[in-house]
């Protein structure tokens, strides 16, 4: 059993942002009902399927239940008030106010449950001028300084990061608060409203390193000047690598096994922070250098030298690497109608109520019998709802 075996999530949300802080939640044990339109969540519709999934949505929504619902309609509303009667949490990422007019606002729901954990993810938040706004990642990124962290270091051109880096984040946070709000629960016996949104997620997890410029109002400077560091790529003879030095011992080790000791007497590079300013030579002369080795070769020296690098691996060679392959990272599992699936192993492992992927993602509807039944509704009243399209059954 998983650490929140036993907990009940009620799963209203679409695309990315939502649908992955739920996984997590599945793959530790929670029971997860999506709850999707009659025809689906728009994820489903974004890419050619496989016995009726496609990999992203399944990869959003592995483990968990799919009952499809016309929540128009009175019957409809009535099967979800029910569901979230019993939920410990309903989760929904619809733009701020749009749930209210459903029906299920927060208000409403807590009159009829009132240990519940009720959590809104907005694109903007609740006020503002964007707050109504539609939003996708690229938004988020344009409004949270991605964009200039990404830019093209010679021209300046803006760039944005190619994946939906604003949804995941915004997933993890979400996911990391449901469970702080469950675990408040067993404390002090209350549930509570939960709000986020991707905007502020972006702005917290840039802040540390990609905001120092803005941390002292009296200190400001522009960060931009110092990024240059981070991007260690470079080129060997046959491939590219990326290697750091950031401690006295690294650096002392990267000139030894680049067999340039004589790097070690220049005082640009003495210290660590003489380093930091001089970054762009240090870099040029350490990549001229580089580039002169074979990168298997070099990649062990850097190892015995205590030099933190390796190859910048393509997505198709990680699945082969031998410290992925020593991690189980990946697990590869054979479910019919799918034939072998991989999937990215939970990150976090409890030894004593391990997590797990519960199962592949359902198809539209899967579970709707299954979850009405056990909600009181008999066959024929449950077949009354198909016929009228109220609930849709796979």
């Amino acid at each position: 059993m998983g650490p929140l075996d036993g907990v009940k999530v009620l799963d209203l949300t679409s695309m990315v942002s939502g649908p992955v802080s739920t996984m997590m939640l599945a793959d530790q044990g929670a029971e997860v009902i999506k709850i999707e339109p009659i025809n689906g969540e728009q994820v489903r519709h974004m890419a050619a399927p496989h016995n009726g999934v496609n990999p992203v949505f399944y990869s959003c929504n592995r483990g968990k239940k799919s009952v499809a619902l016309d929540l128009k309609s009175d019957a409809g509303k009535e099967i979800l008030m029910k569901l979230a009667d019993e939920a410990d949490v309903f989760i929904q990422n619809f733009r701020p106010g749009a749930i209210d007019r459903m029906g299920f606002g927060e208000t409403v729901l807590r009159a009829r449950n009132k240990d519940l954990i009720y959590v809104s993810i907005s694109g903007f938040g609740e006020e503002g001028p964007y707050a109504q706004s539609r939003v996708y990642d690229p938004v988020i990124q344009a409004l949270t300084g991605a964009t200039d962290i990404q830019a093209d270091r010679v021209s300046g051109r803006p760039q944005m990061f190619r994946i939906i880096i604003a949804d995941k984040v915004t997933s993890l946070t979400a996911a990391q608060a449901m469970s702080s709000a469950l675990y408040a629960r067993e404390k002090t016996g209350k549930g509570q409203h939960v709000r986020l949104s991707m905007l502020d997620t972006m702005i917290a997890f840039f802040w540390p390193e990609g905001m120092a410029g803005l941390v002292y109002g009296e200190k400001e400077f522009d960060v931009r000047k110092l990024q240059g560091t981070m991007d260690l790529i470079y080129k060997t003879k046959d491939r590219y690598i990326t290697a750091g030095a950031v401690s006295d011992s690294e650096w002392s080790g990267m000139c030894r096994a680049l067999k340039r000791e004589d790097f070690l007497e220049d005082e640009r590079f003495s210290t660590s922070a003489a380093r930091v300013v001089n970054a762009e030579e240090r870099k040029k002369l350490t990549g001229d250098e580089i580039e002169k080795w074979d990168s298997a070769e070099l990649l062990q020296r850097f190892q015995e030298e205590g030099v933190p690098s390796a190859p910048l691996l393509n997505r198709m060679e990680l699945m082969a690497h031998d410290q992925i392959l020593a991690n189980d990272s990946i697990e590869r599992v054979v479910h019919e109608g799918f034939g072998e699936v991989r999937q990215a192993r939970p990150a976090a492992h409890f030894d004593q109520t391990p997590s797990a992927i519960q199962g592949p993602a359902p198809k539209l509807g899967e579970h709707g019998r299954e979850v009405l039944a056990e909600i009181g509704y008999d066959t024929n009243e449950i077949d009354a709802l198909i016929s009228a399209k109220v609930l849709a059954v796979s």
